[in-house]
């Protein structure tokens, strides 16, 4: 140990860390301006990169069609503008399940935010119409209704469970409800 705290020891490696000044200007003399160091030359020595010849785009199958089906909206085939029938009325409702956990003491994790919501409840009413002349379609993100009087293509809030659905005809309000179950993105946790 004796060594290593000696005042020679000490004052080598003070001279070792901190050069004279006499010493820097005597270094940046001998060396040329194009060879000192940048940013640039930091690191491994970059590899030549390899041209890349672009790809030529894709040609449609049809050349007269300029949407893809992927591109054009679900429900879209539904819309008819020649089609004189009005549109109903009709509200959009998110519902969620909560317990007395969740209004006391917020244990789920849930919040009144439309993430949260579990089903999709739309009410259409339909007056003068009878549940036999009602033809209902339901997608992922669309609801297709058609009744003699009235049509209704509805783009929906939420992705839902077309096939997890139920539609009840209350005839003495001349109203239909239709309960969707939405897909969530984290479906697997309890929200």
């Amino acid at each position: 140990m004796e060594g290593l705290s000696s005042l020679d020891t000490l004052q080598a490696l003070s001279t070792l860390l901190s050069p004279s000044p006499e010493s820097d200007d005597e270094d940046s003399s001998s060396v040329q301006s194009t060879a000192r160091m940048g940013p640039g030359q930091i690191g491994p020595a970059r590899a030549q990169q390899k041209k890349v010849p672009p790809v030529p785009p894709v040609p449609p199958k049809n050349s007269k069609e300029i949407w893809s089906a992927e591109e054009v909206a679900e429900g879209s085939q539904f819309d008819d503008i020649m089609d004189p029938r009005p549109q109903p009325e009709y509200e959009v409702m998110l519902q969620q399940s909560v317990g007395t956990e969740d209004v006391f003491l917020g244990m789920s994790r849930k919040n009144p935010s439309s993430a949260c919501c579990e089903r999709i409840l739309v009410r259409i009413k339909l007056p003068d119409t009878k549940m036999a002349d009602v033809v209902l379609d339901v997608r992922e993100t669309f609801l297709d209704l058609r009744a003699p009087n009235y049509k209704l293509g509805l783009h929906l809030p939420h992705p839902v469970h077309s096939e997890e659905g139920r539609a009840r005809f209350v005839s003495e309000r001349g109203e239909l409800e239709v309960s969707l179950p939405t897909k969530r993105p984290l479906d697997c946790i309890n929200l």
